[in-house]
């Protein structure tokens, strides 16, 4: 009897001791943000109105149609006279840049904040076990991630992934492969770098679809270290809870919405088609799809279910539906961290899910002081909210990103601990931080040529914009 016993004791201590083992491996995979250092490019790089205005004089392939076109996307964008271009265009080479162009563009992000990030988190080179680069349309042989470990002399086994063409999503889907390989390795850390070149992408053509870009897109970048070391936890600022990664490049209308080529010239430059709202819309539908049922109450989900029942009923009696139910995200959500793709994503975004001028304003404010910096911009939002003091313990962020091929991916963060209280801690926000909300968002462009709307085709000369700066 007694051996009985001692065998239904061991079976059961066995069995304890299995799942306990197995809930302990789970919390070595959990990935946390130790810190993020975002990238703010030097005053001399800051196109403001005035050079906006002498760059596109420059551009001796636009017309008078061309230039109205550009007014009025310029006017309606949602960016500021703050925002950051690629040396080049300064020195007045935007029409032939080199590769070396390109590489001292991603170098000067690089060292500048790789080596704060380091410093501050008391992190050294030899302690990186992985580094991820995403970069979409920069490709150099050695790659980008090579020019990182040389520099920063990191070690002949850390873990190397190199990225390019993912487009502005790229920041989630990097850090997908770092949860990833978390997943089996212990007490790591991890290097996460995202930026995007503009030097051997600025368009000097007259395709509409493609001068667009060089009104949307900024210089800028982001670095985070990441950890899945227990010991680091109460040090980290996030931790991830969910990422969801939806593609639709199998429909040929979302692939081609977004696109690297030549125009009819031969002329480089990045596409941005008609029919990408559409292909946004019905990615994003997608992946809410799939990411809300993780991130919202059950009461949240069975009062939409519930609601939405009752409206379809109502549809097949004939009787007045009124608008089909919406899901309230705010129910599982403290934050919304949106990609500044543009004045329209943001809008389209606060109205599908019903979100107050307070959720969207850390995108609006990002987008008008740094433009769109493509993957890298979620973090500068995310920046903002702590440097307005938003993030508490236990809030939890919603980011949502796009990008060309066409992907939707979003992911949901938890706040470790209350964020913002540390001055002098490199948030790109921190020195002007105090002037925004901004509560003069009107674009000085219409001001300053508002008068080409004005001009005949037969008569105008491109010069007096010089003369009207």
């Amino acid at each position: 009897m007694e051996l009985l016993m001692l065998m239904y004791a061991s079976s059961i201590l066995y069995l304890i001791f299995i799942l306990w083992r197995r809930f302990d491996e789970r919390r070595d995979k959990d990935c946390y943000v130790l810190d993020y250092q975002c990238y703010k490019p030097t005053d001399d790089r800051m196109l403001d109105t005035g050079f906006c205005g002498e760059l596109l004089q420059r551009t001796k392939n636009l017309g008078l149609l061309e230039y109205k076109f550009l007014l009025k996307a310029i006017v309606s964008s949602g960016i500021g006279e703050q925002t950051y271009g690629p040396r080049m265009v300064f020195a007045g080479r935007e029409g032939n840049p080199a590769l070396a162009d390109g590489l001292l563009e991603m170098d000067e992000f690089v060292h500048d904040s790789v080596q704060k990030l380091l410093d501050r988190s008391g992190i050294a080179p030899s302690q990186i076990d992985v580094l991820v680069v995403n970069v979409s349309m920069l490709a150099c042989v050695p790659s980008l991630s090579a020019r990182i470990i040389n520099h920063y002399k990191l070690r002949h086994d850390v873990k190397v992934y190199n990225l390019t063409g993912m487009g502005c999503s790229a920041s989630l889907i990097s850090m997908d492969i770092v949860r990833n390989v978390f997943k089996s390795y212990k007490n790591a850390n991890a290097l996460l770098v995202t930026s995007e070149s503009l030097s051997s992408n600025w368009y000097c053509g007259n395709d509409r679809s493609m001068i667009l870009s060089n009104c949307l897109f900024r210089s800028g970048g982001c670095v985070m270290l990441l950890t899945n070391n227990r010991a680091l936890k109460d040090r980290a600022m996030f931790k991830l809870k969910c990422l969801i990664r939806t593609h639709h490049g199998a429909r040929d209308e979302s692939y081609g919405c977004c696109l690297q080529k030549e125009d009819d010239q031969g002329l480089l430059g990045f596409h941005l088609g008609k029919s990408l709202p559409k292909a946004a819309t019905r990615a994003f539908v997608d992946n809410l799809k799939e990411i809300g049922p993780k991130i919202l109450p059950a009461r949240e989900l069975l009062r939409y279910g519930a609601m939405t029942l009752v409206w379809k009923m109502r549809r097949r009696s004939a009787k007045p539906s009124g608008p089909r139910p919406a899901i309230d995200f705010r129910t599982g959500v403290d934050h919304f961290c949106i990609h500044t793709g543009g004045k329209a994503v943001i809008d389209a975004i606060r109205a599908n899910l019903q979100l107050s001028e307070h959720d969207v304003e850390p995108a609006r404010m990002t987008l008008h002081r740094f433009g769109n910096t493509s993957a890298s911009s979620l973090w500068y939002v995310l920046a903002y909210m702590e440097a307005k003091r938003r993030l508490k313990r236990g809030n939890r962020v919603f980011m949502i990103s796009f990008g060309a091929g066409f992907k939707c991916n979003s992911c949901l963060w938890e706040v470790v601990r209350d964020l913002g209280n540390e001055r002098g801690k490199g948030n790109v926000w921190e020195d002007c931080i105090e002037s925004y909300p901004s509560k003069n968002m009107v674009n000085p462009f219409m001001e300053k040529y508002g008068w080409i709307n004005q001009e005949d085709a037969s008569n105008f000369n491109r010069d007096a914009i010089v003369r009207h700066n």
